[in-house]
């Protein structure tokens, strides 16, 4: 376990600013859980797990033993003891900690060819649900009722379009619901929402394998989608579009949209939105309709805490940042 204190700058763009509390490590952070505005957890590229319990200001890091050279893309923690990481490509591994990080154990493994898991996300009560590819022509899913001690695959998962596949950029395309539902959205040749017994094509730029659908919130019966072209991160065109969820969801798109490919979006409350990626961060106050540019600074993920009001972006080059309203 190795800790490492914070190096803290500020960047701003219109008044908002980002205080950037660490950098400079090599690991590339995807996974994000931010626990309560105390406890933080991270994870990433060489099998690198970090962890904060008072608020970013100090963190450990810690490499898991037998995967330095595997990613971890997503992340739930807890409490300050207890994660969950996600190992991405074959074999597809989901690892459990109970003593803050210094030891792991696996708790989900598929050594099935072409496997690739994505990203999970929990209810408040312990059930949660992972996606993963396609294998055979559908999606891939399981789900857990403890926690994550144990997973059943779901033999009844949505067919795959032609083309149509899962982004692991921020462990956000899906979301699980108390109801025991989910929503989830896709990206590539076919980009679409899947939930509440619906499938529906996503008005997103779409067709090429590096587009479409990155990150969906939803707060009530709402819904926010980003993403666009990874490979053109600061076109603006058709990257972000907001969801009144239901049996026939209704598309609107934004009238001032994100500056660019976005991998992440949060609701901060029921107006206020914020988003990140590549090339920059930006918020919205009513409800993703018109987006604000707050930081050219790139960035993979974002989440406000469940349990207080901090907001964490993480990225490359070990980047962990907090928003500063």
């Amino acid at each position: 376990m190795l800790p490492v204190a914070i190096l803290i700058s500020m960047t701003s763009v219109n008044g908002q600013q980002l205080e950037i509390l660490t950098q400079g490590n090599s690991t590339s952070i995807r996974g994000l859980s931010v626990v309560s505005d105390e406890i933080v957890w991270t994870s990433g590229s060489k099998g690198m797990v970090g962890r904060s319990v008072d608020g970013g200001k100090n963190w450990n890091w810690n490499q898991v033993p037998g995967f330095e050279k595997r990613e971890f893309r997503d992340i739930e923690a807890f409490d300050d003891l207890n994660a969950l990481v996600l190992a991405i490509a074959e074999p597809g591994i989901i690892l459990k900690t109970a003593d803050g990080g210094k030891s792991w154990r696996p708790v989900y493994t598929d050594s099935s060819a072409g496997i690739f898991l994505d990203a999970f996300h929990f209810t408040g009560n312990g059930s949660g649900i992972v996606i993963g590819d396609p294998l055979k022509g559908e999606i891939y899913l399981a789900s857990t009722n403890d926690y994550g001690n144990s997973w059943k695959r779901n033999l009844k998962a949505p067919k795959a379009d032609s083309g149509e596949a899962c982004f692991a950029s921020s462990g956000t395309n899906i979301v699980a619901l108390k109801n025991g539902g989910y929503y989830f959205v896709t990206g590539g040749l076919s980009s679409r929402l899947h939930g509440a017994g619906t499938v529906t094509r996503l008005p997103l730029v779409q067709g090429k394998e590096s587009t479409g659908a990155n990150s969906i919130a939803v707060f009530g019966n709402n819904a926010v989608v980003v993403g666009g072209d990874f490979t053109r991160d600061t076109a603006k065109a058709n990257n972000c579009i907001i969801v009144r969820l239901g049996k026939v969801p209704v598309f609107t798109t934004s009238t001032t949209p994100p500056q660019g490919y976005r991998s992440c979006v949060e609701f901060i409350d029921a107006s206020n939105l914020i988003t990140c990626g590549t090339s920059g961060v930006d918020i919205s106050a009513d409800g993703g309709k018109n987006w604000k540019l707050i930081s050219k600074e790139s960035f993979h993920v974002c989440q406000k805490a469940r349990k207080g009001n901090a907001i964490f972006l993480a990225g490359g080059n070990g980047r962990i940042a907090k928003y500063l309203p």
